[in-house]
């Protein structure tokens, strides 16, 4: 099968769902309303609620949810072949994705920008709001602690990604100086951060970067993993617009133009998919396609911790609830993009259907690194670009998002512990530096305490994420279904 002809399938109907679908449930279900004060503007405060343009909302919003998940997700499950994969992220991104992310935003803006599981206590009530709320902690404490481990691991792997990868928070930084202080015209500082971050791409394989092999008796993982929950800390007391709103954006912009590389790349070499389209020999021990498929490709098609992200600090920064389309349904559409090119990488960047074969010879093998050396050899053959080069690129993606969505994994943590102080009447909790201790707090001791000094924790409980994050979602769905039925909307119908 031509690459080509799925690559295309599956964007078309992708844009073709942005075009028609997302308009009818914008204007005939959520009905947005652009002269609906949000509460960016009731509640603004420079740190959290900061009205924003929302195309740089959009890159902040697609950069916190996607992570290395739509990676992850579709290059482990297209042992079952890539055909059922395709199916479900395309279809899961039109249908239930966008639905899911842009409904969670509007549930939230119209209720004070709270989180998905506090507007549950006003629409459902206490105990399901206490569940729900335990539920979204845990599924940030698993997200957190195990892209930790995600990134240290691509960071040990691939030295040359360290310097454009932290180098990226410099530009980032910048950015936001130049954007919010100085009033820099967008395009200008677009151009400006992209041509710095790819610039350093290019310089990373000069100045590879590697940990020495133990400090303080920890190993490298380990040392990386401290690092990062350590930035993480600083980066969730930060206002929005000092470097998470610029990071994600410029990473945004970054993934675009990766992606569109390895799009542009499959039309010039039109690798041939040497994978079956369904796989009726599967290694021994690996699980049914049903219902494990939709566990495994989460984000990608649909994904609880979407809600979180979109209830918790998207909403905060809608500056009109019409953004709401773009930033929530365009930003599943990213998403989805990126989980299709994880097919294509994984099943069409090896050479024969043998090579495919020794590299899935189990269930769970492939993930991030599949991706990379796969894309790596389609962008190498399609535009002659140095396949180390083409790895930097992929794996400095790879990090740039998982690194994202930790800085918003721990923000949102704070918000839950602090919503908690809120319900329960405890001073402590309300405070957010009290607040971002225990949850990095509760990381480090779930990465540390069940690991050990790997510092690998967060994977002894990762098999629990996909089922708990599914549950999420549709938990969200419900409560967006019950505000639409309180207001009195035929949901669903024209």
């Amino acid at each position: 099968m031509s690459a080509i002809i799925v690559m295309l399938a599956g964007l078309g109907a992708m844009a073709l769902g942005y075009l028609f679908y997302s308009k009818f449930i914008a204007e005939r279900i959520f009905r947005l309303d652009p002269n609906y004060r949000t509460p960016a503007h009731e509640f603004e405060d420079g740190v959290d609620y900061v009205p924003t343009n929302r195309y740089i909302l959009w890159g902040h919003h697609f950069t916190s949810v996607a992570g290395a998940a739509p990676i992850v997700g579709p290059a482990v499950a297209v042992i079952w072949g890539w055909g059922p994969a395709f199916l479900w992220v395309v279809l899961g991104t039109i249908f239930f994705a966008g639905v899911h992310d842009a409904g969670a935003i509007w549930a939230s803006v119209r209720n004070k920008a709270k989180s998905i599981g506090a507007v549950t206590g006003e629409l459902v009530g206490s105990r399901a709001r206490a569940l729900f709320m335990i539920v979204i902690f845990l599924v940030l404490l698993m997200v957190n602690a195990v892209f930790a481990v995600v990134i240290s691991g691509l960071l040990i792997d691939n030295p040359s990604a360290v310097v454009p990868a932290w180098g990226a928070i410099v530009v980032a930084l910048i950015i936001g100086q130049l954007i919010y202080r100085f009033n820099v015209n967008l395009l200008v500082v677009t151009g400006l951060g992209v041509a710095a971050l790819y610039g350093l791409i290019l310089l990373g394989p000069s100045v590879p970067v590697s940990l020495p092999e133990s400090t303080l008796g920890l190993p490298q993982n380990a040392q990386w993993i401290v690092l990062l929950f350590l930035y993480a800390a600083i980066a969730s007391l930060l206002p929005v617009w000092v470097l998470l709103q610029p990071r994600d954006y410029i990473n945004g912009i970054q993934l675009f133009i990766g992606l569109g590389l390895l799009y542009g790349a499959v039309l010039l070499s039109n690798p041939t998919i040497v994978a079956p389209m369904y796989n009726a020999d599967v290694p021994a021990g690996t699980p049914s396609l049903i219902p494990l498929l939709f566990v495994t490709i989460a984000c990608g098609a649909i994904s609880g911790f979407h809600g979180l992200v979109s209830s918790g600090t998207t909403s905060k920064q809608i500056n009109k609830e019409t953004d709401v389309r773009l930033v929530g349904y365009f930003g599943a559409i990213g998403e989805g993009s990126l989980a299709l090119a994880a097919i294509l990488a994984t099943t069409a960047g090896v050479a024969t259907l043998g090579e495919w074969q020794a590299l899935y010879s189990s269930f769970g093998d492939g993930g991030v690194q599949a991706f990379v050396t796969g894309g790596a050899a389609i962008v190498g053959a399609g535009l002659g670009i140095s396949e180390t080069v083409a790895a930097t690129l992929l794996t400095v993606m790879a990090v740039l998002f998982a690194g994202t969505t930790m800085d918003t994994g721990v923000r949102l943590q704070r918000y839950i512990i602090q919503e908690w102080g809120e319900i329960y009447r405890i001073p402590v909790l309300t405070n957010g530096t009290a607040a971002t201790l225990i949850a990095i707090g509760c990381c480090v001791a779930l990465a540390f305490g069940a690991g050990g000094l790997s510092g690998a924790g967060g994977l002894v409980i990762w098999p629990l994420f996909g089922t708990t994050n599914q549950i999420l979602a549709g938990l969200t769905l419900l409560v967006v279904t019950v505000l639409l039925v309180r207001l009195g909307r035929r949901c669903g119908t024209p």
